[in-house]
């Protein structure tokens, strides 16, 4: 079993994160497997060096170890993936030769109409209406010679089916999400692209994640069958949301696990507040993480989104 934990050092971790690097970490450790840390810093305008060397420092205080990562090496690394730009450099170029890849040439004001119609929100906004799919190779000339085109991988026509840890059973119909970029105009490689390849790579068994990223498990799945991969297990654990319902993210700075050491907090107290709000423990009583490891079962983590109230982090910090 080799599980993993990938941030995005575009911010500093707050206890969502912190509550899914532990229940991952719980879930690699409890079956005697590998953990794996990755930084997932292929955005480059928006992740920063400091911020993977705070979520190093964030983890380590909690009581996460990893086995391989960016600062302890591995033989499947690189463990940051603006190391990694050859190999999904090569998955474009697979895909691109089996006729999976179209040229897109759709701006960003036609992209925000496509937002503002009914056609369904993710993770990664508006399902796309295959605008470009169809253009002639002579129009798709003509554009090309206008403005670089992002890349865009052709959706199947079958349903995708899966079982989530967490979750149960899922399906999404054909084509669910759409065509979606796998390359951006300006060079990006793509979420969806990148973390097929490097959980291929990494020999990764089992991704336990945030269930945001639920509706890009289809997406990943075509990816992984397009390339030939071996997918890993799935499991999307729930998400917190703060006192005012709106989901955590990054600038919430109040509830960072910086801002909580700042406040007095000691780790044994977030571990033990994360475990209880994640289902494993009945209350809140300060832990180590190494204590969690053998009596960790994911079946016992909730699958309902957590709603986190005042009187929830007055508790935390009590």
């Amino acid at each position: 079993m080799r599980g993993r934990f990938a941030p995005t050092p575009s911010g500093p971790m707050h206890i969502g994160n912190a509550s899914t690097a532990l229940l991952a970490w719980l879930q690699a450790r409890s079956a005697g497997g590998t953990f794996i840390l990755r930084m997932e810093d292929v955005d480059t305008t928006r992740s920063r060096p400091e911020l993977a060397e705070l979520a190093l420092a964030d983890l380590r205080w909690l009581g996460l170890d990893w086995d391989e990562g960016p600062d302890v090496g591995g033989r499947r690394g690189p463990y940051t993936q603006s190391e990694r730009m050859a190999l999904y450099e090569e998955a474009l170029a697979k895909l691109e030769r089996a006729g999976s890849l179209y040229a897109c040439f759709c701006s960003k004001a036609e992209l925000a109409a496509v937002a503002s119609a009914p056609h369904g929100l993710g993770s990664e906004g508006a399902v796309y209406p295959g605008t470009c799919r169809a253009l002639t190779s002579e129009r798709r000339s003509e554009l090309s010679l206008r403005k670089r085109p992002s890349l865009r991988y052709a959706a199947g026509s079958q349903p995708v089916s899966f079982e989530d840890g967490v979750a149960g059973p899922q399906c999404f119909p054909p084509g669910a999400g759409g065509d979606f970029i796998v390359k951006r105009a300006d060079g990006m490689i793509s979420y969806q692209l990148a973390v097929v390849v490097d959980d291929a790579a990494m020999g990764v068994t089992d991704v336990l994640r945030g269930a945001d990223l639920i509706d890009s498990t289809p997406r990943q799945l075509q990816l992984y069958e397009a390339l030939g991969l071996r997918a890993p297990r799935f499991a999307h654990v729930p998400l917190m949301f703060g006192p005012d319902g709106s989901r955590l993210a990054k600038r919430n700075g109040g509830l960072s696990l910086a801002a909580l050491r700042t406040a007095g907090a000691s780790p044994e107290q977030v571990v033990g507040w994360l475990a209880a709000v994640s289902g494993l423990t009945d209350k809140p009583e300060p832990v180590r993480a190494a204590e969690l490891i053998g009596q960790f079962r994911l079946g016992r983590v909730t699958s309902k989104d957590l709603r986190i109230t005042d009187e929830m982090l007055q508790r935390l910090l009590s």
